[in-house]
């Protein structure tokens, strides 16, 4: 137990919550508190037209708006009958999702409920997904689900409570959740700090050496999927070295994990002598990773640098952006700095033209913290795979939700890409966080014919000033 101790005292100094925020929730035995308000069946209001929802994909894609603004939300998922789920952001009270129903055929939800009898207890509320009949969802602190019954949209029963961490709030505190084929649950523990700095530190940043419970926040853990009431001691360590991985997925195609690491900030300011405010921005890549038992991915002793597809000593612990960290695992891809990875879906159906098969859709929410340059993502970008691996760099598959060529602060931007599910008929669904609008993608072309021509404007989207490597300017 003296590492949960020593990683408790850690959480209290770098807790970037204020006091009225730490609280944590201890449900047991299944025993929930009463909704505070009625589950409310709503019609929708007409959504304005506007050509694939504002919208831009390669030619032959299309995109209609199945809900305009059901509230900021975070991730989705689709049943085999086409009703969508939403996992809201709701810090407070009950009802922390929404479902959504067309009933009419026309793609439109035209039933939006909100239910859900748990305590919401944050804003990093995440995961949505449905598994073996079951939905599966997450608040800050507990992972529930619930059993779906065929034709009812809401489902029935109390939530189970399946997993409940009982650390103390903290930043990074989504649980994002993939299964396996053998009844495991992979379930991410991100860490609440930075670089794990020494708050001791005098002059230059250092990093505390062992970071403490680096195994326990900070890592991926593997649990029984129907086991109820765990907590992490009921799991087994499946990876460490990782800072924070909203998106992650379970690859049938190659029976195996994947995931997408939000790189660590603030390299100039920890140490300026080695990193300019350029590359502050740039870098460290966001590390796109398959994750096998027992990996060791090097946070926070290290991060990976894209352009010299290197992993590097961080400079809280010696490095100056030269020195080789040769003791961990490297991610399959390097991607551009900060752009918040937030969902990860491999592509299953047969709508799409072939390339797409088998491959990666990635939601990138979009920077918030690379001034003084241009704030960047804010794209569901496409990665194609073959037998396991990626065949190229990422492409551009969806653009349009900043609603503006150049992002100074994060707030400016219309929307930020968040959650992704696949339809039953092989349409890629693509929601929003900050209004809560989602978005029905289809192909409409010729799916033998599709190729580079098809991809070219999407390709010049990559000159945009949140995508392309800003030039270098001068800082005083």
């Amino acid at each position: 137990m003296n590492r949960y101790l020593l990683l408790i005292f850690t959480l209290i100094l770098f807790s970037c919550k204020n006091s009225t925020e730490n609280k944590t929730i201890t449900p047991t035995n299944n025993k929930l508190p009463e909704p505070n308000t009625k589950i409310k069946e709503t019609k929708s209001t007409p959504i304005k037209h506007e050509i694939n929802g504002g919208l831009i994909f390669p030619d032959g894609f299309s995109a209609l708006v199945v809900v305009d603004s059901i509230g900021p939300s975070r991730h989705i998922a689709v049943n085999t009958n086409g009703d969508i789920y939403a996992k809201l952001r709701e810090p407070e009270g009950t009802n922390g999702n929404m479902a959504l129903r067309d009933t009419t055929g026309n793609g439109i939800a035209d039933i939006k409920t909100r239910f859900g009898n748990y305590p919401n207890d944050g804003t990093f509320a995440t995961e949505m997904r449905i598994h073996n009949e079951y939905l599966y969802f997450s608040s800050e602190q507990v992972i529930y689900r619930q059993k779906l019954t065929k034709d009812k949209l809401i489902p029935e029963g109390s939530p189970e409570v399946i997993l409940t961490d009982y650390f103390p709030k903290r930043w990074h505190n989504a649980k994002s959740l993939a299964f396996d084929k053998k009844g495991f649950m992979y379930v991410t523990f991100s860490a609440p700090t930075n670089a794990c700095e020494d708050p001791n530190s005098v002059g230059q940043i250092k990093g505390m050496n062992p970071c403490p419970g680096v195994e326990v926040l900070g890592s991926i853990w593997r649990f029984d999927e129907n086991k109820l009431n765990q907590s992490q001691q009921d799991g087994q360590l499946y990876a460490t070295g990782i800072r924070s991985m909203v998106a992650i997925s379970w690859n049938d195609k190659d029976n195996s994990l994947y995931g997408l690491q939000h790189g660590r900030d603030y390299l100039h300011n920890h140490a300026p002598q080695y990193f300019s405010k350029w590359d502050q921005a740039v870098l460290p890549s966001e590390e796109f990773m398959k994750i096998e038992e027992g990996d060791n991915f090097g946070w926070p002793y290290s991060y990976y640098d894209h352009f010299q597809n290197k992993k590097l000593i961080a400079p809280e612990y010696g490095g100056d952006g030269k020195k080789e960290a040769t003791d961990y695992k490297k991610p399959i891809i390097g991607l551009p700095a900060h752009w918040a990875p937030n969902d990860l879906l491999f592509y299953k159906g047969n709508a799409f033209p072939e390339r797409y098969k088998d491959g990666a859709f990635i939601a990138f929410h979009g920077s918030m913290n690379r001034t003084p340059y241009p704030q960047a993502g804010y794209i569901v970008a496409f990665i194609p795979f073959n037998q396991g691996k990626p065949t190229g760099e990422w492409e551009v598959f969806a653009d349009g939700f900043a609603g503006l060529d150049t992002i100074v602060a994060m707030p400016d931007a219309k929307y930020r890409p968040m959650g992704l599910a696949e339809g039953p008929d092989g349409s890629l669904f693509i929601s929003e966080s900050k209004q809560g609008k989602i978005w029905k993608v289809t192909f409409n072309g010729n799916k033998s014919e599709f190729g580079k021509e098809q991809l070219q404007t999407m390709e010049k989207a990559k000159a945009k000033s949140y995508l392309k490597i800003p030039e270098k300017m001068e800082h005083k």
